[in-house]
């Protein structure tokens, strides 16, 4: 077999047995205060910039997410329509910010904030931000790829979140060849693990509680337009990106 074949899906593997023991408890804790949200009524506000986006959209409008979620994010981030834009606007000090004000999140909502190093100003920013209006931050992040990045901000992420989920994406993100990494970034896949069960968490205590919080259903089932009709009813003004009108559509870029 190749080296390919024989040890990286192994590796991958690996990774997800040490998120697991580092982070199941804390997955769990995650699962209790987005429930405890849901059912008060809040909104979970999740951001992310560069990569990280692909957690926002897994959060967001999700076949079997929770329906309560709104992005909170700056169009400058998002990397395909300039990826360089998108590096220079992350590391910015005011923009993190100035997306918070915006949407402006109170209690009882929480925000969910994915950042693997943690490191640059725009999900500090959030995070420090959402804290100090009262809203719990939960962190998805690495802790040894936040101590081998790049300190842009004087803070971390993780410095500001009242539980912080740990990925355990190691430093550069690539884990291929073992003795060199070079490719095969993990940082999705184990973001996307890590949501994953908090989800599961969520659906089991929701159970025991008796409780049943609205989720998404499948675009492609059959009926689900018919169940998910009345969840955009819902919060179609409170989630204003469900129909295209939220305060982070197109702004002019100085």
């Amino acid at each position: 077999m190749t080296e390919t074949r024989q040890q990286h899906p192994d590796r991958v593997r690996t990774l997800l047995d040490d998120l697991d023991a580092a982070s199941g408890e804390a997955i769990g804790e995650a699962a209790g205060l987005l429930l405890d949200s849901v059912e008060a009524d809040g909104i979970v506000h999740v951001a992310g910039a560069g990569h990280s986006l692909a957690m926002v959209l897994e959060t967001f409008y999700r076949a079997g997410g929770l329906a309560a979620v709104r992005p909170m994010w700056d169009p400058r981030v998002f990397p395909l329509t300039d990826a360089v834009r998108s590096t220079s606007a992350e590391r910015e000090a005011g923009v993190g910010r100035a997306v918070v004000e915006e949407v402006a999140p109170a209690p009882p909502d929480v925000a969910v904030v994915f950042s693997t190093s943690g490191r640059n100003p725009y999900p500090v920013e959030i995070a420090e931000e959402c804290a100090a209006r009262g809203v719990p931050v939960i962190a998805v992040t690495s802790a040894r790829a936040s101590r081998r990045a790049a300190a842009r901000a004087s803070t971390t992420l993780a410095d500001h979140a009242s539980i912080v989920l740990d990925t355990r994406v190691p430093p550069g993100d690539a884990v291929h060849p073992a003795a060199a990494p070079r490719t095969a970034a993990v940082s999705t896949i184990l973001a996307a693990y890590t949501w994953s069960r908090v989800l599961a968490a969520l659906d089991d205590l929701a159970a025991a509680r008796g409780a049943a919080p609205l989720r998404w259903t499948s675009a492609n089932v059959p009926g689900s337009d018919e169940l998910n009709v009345a969840l955009l009813e819902r919060y179609r003004h409170r989630v204003p990106e469900l129909t295209g009108n939220g305060p982070s559509g197109p702004r002019p870029v100085g």
